[in-house]
């Protein structure tokens, strides 16, 4: 392409141009946020039902394990309004739905029951409650089998979803060996229930030729396409699957999707009616898989100033009955094993325990939270140990810019930005003076304890397995200037749609009102990545942009040629064409122009994130296009005589880049936080001896209420934000990585009660930190104080 053109390439990422109304980097509105206030945005379950719907519910297991040795489910197919009832033996094609073809994710078992709650039939009838009121007439016959329950009995049965992972740099052994100082503990990260508002449910309505069409609500259309055409024994192409909105997904639709799809498509196709599963609430949080629970042991050895010299470290997560993404989710707790901090010499091991659960899943992080608050409890306890500031034991640790700079999967760090954010933080939070301050309160107050911790955030953005980097989009322009706009990334409730709209709007410098959202659809944008790993707006936005530039490209060339002027001198201004000193247009007027003339007015846009690889077998590589930083200060107060606590002052600076929406990204940080501090504070799941989980409900399980918001909380974008890498609008991913900045609660709550022995003792506090966890630690370190003194401690109720 010669210098004369002004055709715009992928790499020609310039400022917005000013007075564009919804362009990039405007604090426009989420475009369902009205709808979503007034009650009119249509969810799956508000699509009105055509005559003769059918409802769905599952028959559930009442044992972990074991083998169905007889199933008579006659009085269940003659209960009122029952239409048909399905089996494993109904299912047309395969009889699996598990996303990295596992085949261990049956759509309903073949006689082998693997978790307590697992649906084993399901029952279609001319209503909900009546084909719920039919599932509790069956009759079942189990022979039990052993069940294992829980990470460690995995372990002592070596029973794994995925071989065990090993990532390495250096000689962890021999720099442990020869540390100064040493300390080894182990760590238990409890899991986390989604809990999306909207659960698991798709609408399937029957086309011709056995075809089915799936309103479902998904995190993936694509994988839901082919799983369900796998199961129907036909072609991908005999199945669409479309997604205008979900009602929250934080990864628990990015797989488990697809067995309520596959229930409803077989109904749908097998008595041509449209059929509706809905899950139950109580149904969804027992029969659908959650954030992995991990065990940690870790020995880490350091020097005098708390810098890491050799650590080894041991995950085992508990992955439930299948694999699903339990590989990718346990290897991305090891990629964030090192958080911000450079490791050295270091030996990560993973195992991945096969347990009779619910299949456990993505969420929010995906493994990369429970690797971080492994690090932060060490550098905490590090800290503890030498006597020193643990915000210096932090900085110590850094990442360095010259040396000191290769994570333990061999990938260089290039675009650190955390020594700036730290000094930023600490200046805005005034952390110094808060801590004198802090130590000073605790000296004189026996009940009420402070705690404070600033901890950092370095998340890797990408799909670690490297080929779902990939996006795709079509964007249409009528006659009269209006645009439709597709791609593949889905909406739920993140801001994805309104930010690709921004971009495209930018490009074309029209207004947002002139662009129509469109739901996901796999009949218009095929073969697309799950919108997770926060690269929704990286990858999707990068694939309208290319769209957007192909068919603007088209209109400069015919500008140019029409009006006889270079193209370079043909210029997009907001709402108009300049072309030369020969014509001003308004968009609407060189669309129709163009049109009349034949020029094409529809493109597919495409995008693939370069220069990411990954070689498992050697555990090295770029696995991310680049890293997500920001910072977070938590101030909480804990009561120790009930181990209550709260979140009473938090500091954040996050780094978005250059923001393409400062307030969806705002949004997105303040909730990512609130819901990391829930999985770490109240959110807290237990299963009774026979893998029946007891907390199924709001009644029992806790996500933070709006009175657990602190009451001071200050956030900041950070205003020296860019991407060093040729992102959208040099913007940076926000989906997931503040969820981790809620680490910070977590450590503060352990420091609190570790100033009950004078921050002498370090406390054993695994997460969730409920008020009992808290209660227990408080009585753990005042007795082993006790115990290494000789003194007594000075505690409430002690």
């Amino acid at each position: 392409m010669s210098d004369q053109k002004a055709k715009v390439e992928m790499d020609d990422l310039v400022a917005p141009t000013a007075g564009l109304s919804g362009g990039v980097r405007s604090s426009s509105k989420h475009d369902s946020g009205p709808k979503h206030v007034a009650g009119e945005a249509v969810y799956i379950d508000d699509i009105i039902e055509p005559y003769g719907t059918l409802h769905l519910a599952p028959g559930a297991a009442n044992i972990a394990h074991g083998k169905i040795k007889k199933m008579d489910l006659s009085k269940v197919r003659s209960a009122p309004g029952v239409v048909c009832v399905l089996t494993a033996d109904d299912v047309p094609g395969v009889n699996d739905v598990s996303p990295a073809h596992t085949h261990d994710d049956p759509v309903l078992p073949d006689g082998i029951v693997q978790f307590y709650g697992q649906p084993v039939f399901c029952v279609a009838a001319e209503t909900r409650a009546q084909a719920r009121a039919a599932t509790k007439l069956a009759e079942i016959e189990y022979e039990e089998l052993p069940a294992v329950l829980s990470i460690d009995a995995a372990l002592e049965k070596q029973q794994f979803v995925a071989p065990p992972h090993v990532m390495k740099q250096g000689d962890a052994k021999s720099a442990l060996a020869k540390a100064k100082h040493r300390h080894a503990g182990r760590m238990e990260i409890g899991g986390q229930d989604h809990f999306y508002l909207e659960g698991q449910i798709t609408f399937a309505i029957p086309q011709e030729d056995g075809d089915v069409l799936l309103h479902c609500s998904t995190q993936h259309p694509s994988e839901v396409q082919h799983n369900i055409a796998n199961v129907l024994g036909r072609p991908a192409n005999a199945v669409t699957v479309e997604v205008r909105r979900m009602g929250g997904g934080f990864g628990g639709k990015e797989t488990q999707a697809s067995q309520w799809a596959a229930l409803a498509a077989i109904v749908a196709v097998k008595t041509g009616r449209p059929a509706k599963f809905r899950l139950d609430r109580d149904d969804d949080m027992v029969m659908t898989g959650k954030r992995h629970d991990f065990i940690v042991d870790y020995d880490v050895g350091f020097d005098d100033d708390g810098r890491i010299c050799g650590l080894d470290i041991q995950y085992a997560a508990n992955c439930g009955f299948s694999a699903d993404l339990s590989a990718a989710i346990a290897d991305r707790a090891m990629f964030h094993t090192d958080n911000a901090y450079y490791l050295g010499d270091v030996e990560i091991r993973s195992y991945r325990c096969k347990t009779n659960l619910v299949s456990n899943t993505a969420f929010r992080g995906f493994g990369g939270p429970q690797g971080m608050v492994a690090i932060e409890r060490i550098i905490d306890e590090i800290a503890m140990t030498i006597g020193r500031d643990p915000m210096d034991v932090r900085i110590a640790n850094y990442y360095g810019t010259t040396d000191r700079n290769t994570t333990p999967y061999h990938m260089l760090v290039e675009d650190n930005v955390l020594p700036e954010l730290t000094d930023d933080i600490i200046k805005a939070s005034d952390y110094r003076k808060r801590r004198a301050e802090i130590d000073a309160f605790n000296a004189q107050s026996p009940v009420l304890k402070k705690g404070l911790s600033l901890t950092p955030v370095k998340f890797g953005i990408s799909f670690t397995t490297t080929f779902l980097n990939q996006a795709g989009a079509l964007i249409h322009i009528y006659q009269d200037g209006s645009v439709h706009l597709n791609h593949g990334g889905t909406e739920m409730g993140q801001g994805l749609f309104i930010k690709v709209a921004q971009v495209v709007a930018e490009e074309f410098q029209i207004d947002l009102d002139q662009i129509k959202i469109t739901a996901t659809n796999t009949g218009k944008v095929p073969n697309t990545s799950a919108t997770a790993a926060s690269s929704g707006a990286d990858m999707n936005g990068m694939a309208a942009r290319d769209a957007a530039m192909t068919i603007k490209n088209r209109l400069i060339e015919f500008a140019a040629e029409k009006y006889g002027v270079a193209e370079v001198l043909v210029r997009f201004v907001p709402g108009k064409i300049i072309v030369g000193d020969v014509a001003e247009l308004a968009f609407a007027d060189l669309i129709k122009q163009a049109y009349l003339a034949r020029v094409s007015l529809s493109a597919t846009g495409y995008y693939a994130t370069p220069k990411i690889h990954y070689d498992r077998e050697t555990a090295s590589g770029r696995p991310f296009y680049y890293f997500a930083y920001g910072m977070a200060c938590s101030e909480v107060l804990i009561d120790t005589l009930t181990g209550e606590n709260k979140v009473t002052r938090v500091d954040i600076i996050h780094d978005v880049g250059r923001s393409l929406n400062p307030a969806i990204d705002r949004g997105q940080i303040e909730g990512g936080f609130i819901q990391g501090m829930g999985w770490l504070t109240s959110e807290e799941l237990w299963w009774d001896g026979k893998g029946n989980l007891r907390t199924h409900a709001p009644s029992t399980y806790k996500i933070p209420a709006c009175s657990d918001r602190p009451d001071d909380f200050r956030l900041e974008l950070w205003s020296s934000g860019r991407n060093v890498e040729k992102t959208i609008h040099r913007s940076k991913a926000v989906g997931e990585p503040p969820l981790m900045l809620a680490i910070s609660v977590h450590r503060a709550i352990a420091d609190a009660v570790a100033s009950v022995a004078g921050h002498k003792v370090v406390p054993n506090l695994d997460t969730p930190a409920t008020p009992e966890a808290v209660l227990y630690a408080v009585a753990d370190v005042a007795k082993r104080m006790i115990e290494q003194s000789g003194q007594p401690v000075s505690v409430a109720g002690e």
